[in-house]
């Protein structure tokens, strides 16, 4: 057999000894480190949006999008059934208001109007030949009343004579009296003539009224007639340009059917799509500025939609060329020409503001990492933000002038409060 040493208690304790010992210092250690603060990530300052808290006045704007329309487009209808004989002009033309763009036929509307002529020429016929008749009863009449009138003077004048007789003792009572009995009764067959000619004369007045008010009648819808048949040459009505034209040869058209469209190209406004949200902001009159990516044009709103479409407002702009340094349109606006447009609300005078930040909006409090310890990090603080523009929004809390903050999206870093910036 062999001998196997025995381990001493002294060994045994020892080794005790070196064990707790690592022990008690591995929890030491791992207390120490729990306590340490933990390392604050570092993000690259180049890609992050940094701006400065300033002091001044702020000015409130909505921007949107938007076109350039025309004031005044005129869409050119059928005024008749017809169809389509000659496309004379093509879109882009240049028209004035007596330019034929478009020729139409219709054989009923060239028969209703020869139709329309006749009935006036036959009622004019009419009219003269009822004047004649009228006019040669009035001269009969006259002629009547002018006879009986002579007689009325005569038999006045032999009444005056006899009663000189009488008078004189030369004839007879009787004779006198038979006298003035013929002479009223001239003077009564005068005054009834005069009263019949009187009457005549307003029956010949009405009698003509009544035909010249037929003649009337029919002037008018043979002018109408005539205008319908002018209508089938289809004229633009103002000047401008000829903006669509969708007719062809041959086709059919009922009356009311658009033929063309025309506008004055000089005379545009600017119809901006603010999202519904801002547009509740804006109102009739406020300044705005469109921008047609050549030129600044200064405009005041003018319309606001009441109905809101796919979550915007459309709102009107009218552009004020007279603020224009040549007083026209600059080079290349034209209708449907895309542009930019900003509505100013109101100035802030003397306000904190900075930025808009990615996640900041108006009357509201965000967390916000403002640039601490000469730009090396940068820690989170709430700010409490006010009313807000395009680009810059107010402070209320939180920031004070000059300090530098992240208004680029930090949502990566929601679980830390500090950041180191390389």
């Amino acid at each position: 057999m062999v001998d196997i040493p025995r381990e001493t208690k002294s060994k045994t304790l020892k080794r005790i000894l070196y064990g707790g010992s690592a022990l008690v210092a591995l929890v030491l250690i791992t207390v120490g480190l729990s306590r340490l603060e933990r390392a604050a990530p570092t993000v690259d300052r180049a890609t992050l949006w940094l701006d400065t808290v300033k002091r001044g006045e702020l000015l409130l704007e909505r921007r949107g999008p938007g076109t350039l329309v025309p004031e005044e487009i005129r869409a050119i209808t059928a005024r008749t059934a017809g169809r389509v004989e000659e496309v004379i002009l093509l879109p882009g033309a240049i028209v004035q208001p007596e330019t034929v763009i478009l020729r139409l036929s219709d054989p009923d509307v060239e028969l209703a109007t020869r139709n329309a002529e006749w009935d006036l020429q036959t009622a004019e016929a009419n009219y003269r030949d009822l004047e004649v008749r009228m006019e040669t009863q009035r001269l009969q009449q006259r002629a009547q009343a002018a006879a009986v009138q002579a007689e009325y003077s005569i038999q006045t004048l032999t009444a005056e004579r006899d009663q000189q007789l009488y008078d004189e003792e030369l004839i007879s009572e009787l004779s006198l009296r038979l006298s003035l009995t013929r002479a009223d009764q001239a003077k009564t067959r005068h005054e009834i003539e005069q009263e019949l000619l009187r009457i005549l004369d307003i029956s010949i007045q009405e009698q003509l009224g009544v035909q010249q008010m037929q003649v009337d009648q029919l002037r008018a819808r043979y002018v109408l007639a005539l205008s319908d048949l002018e209508a089938l040459y289809v004229k633009a009505d103002i000047p401008g340009v000829l903006q669509e034209m969708e007719m062809e040869v041959g086709q059919s058209v009922a009356p009311g059917t658009v033929l063309a469209r025309v506008v004055q190209p000089d005379d545009l406004k600017a119809e901006l799509r603010i999202p519904e949200v801002q547009a509740k902001d804006i109102q009739i009159g406020q300044r705005a500025i469109v921008d047609t990516r050549t030129a600044e044009i200064p405009g005041i709103v003018t319309r606001i939609d009441p109905a809101a479409q796919q979550g915007t407002v459309t709102v009107d702009i009218k552009l004020l060329l007279d603020q224009m340094p040549n007083g026209r349109l600059p080079d290349g606006a034209r209708p449907q020409l895309s542009v930019d447009g900003t509505v100013e609300i109101t100035r802030l005078p003397d306000v904190l503001y900075v930025g808009k930040p990615a996640f900041g909006q108006s009357n509201s409090t965000v967390g916000l990492f403002k640039v601490v310890d000469q730009g090396e990090y940068a820690v989170r603080v709430n700010v409490q933000l006010g009313l807000g523009s395009v680009n810059l929004i107010e402070v209320i809390q939180g920031l004070e002038e000059g300090d530098e903050v992240i208004l680029s999206d930090m949502s990566r870093w929601d679980s830390v409060d500090r950041v180191r910036l390389r």
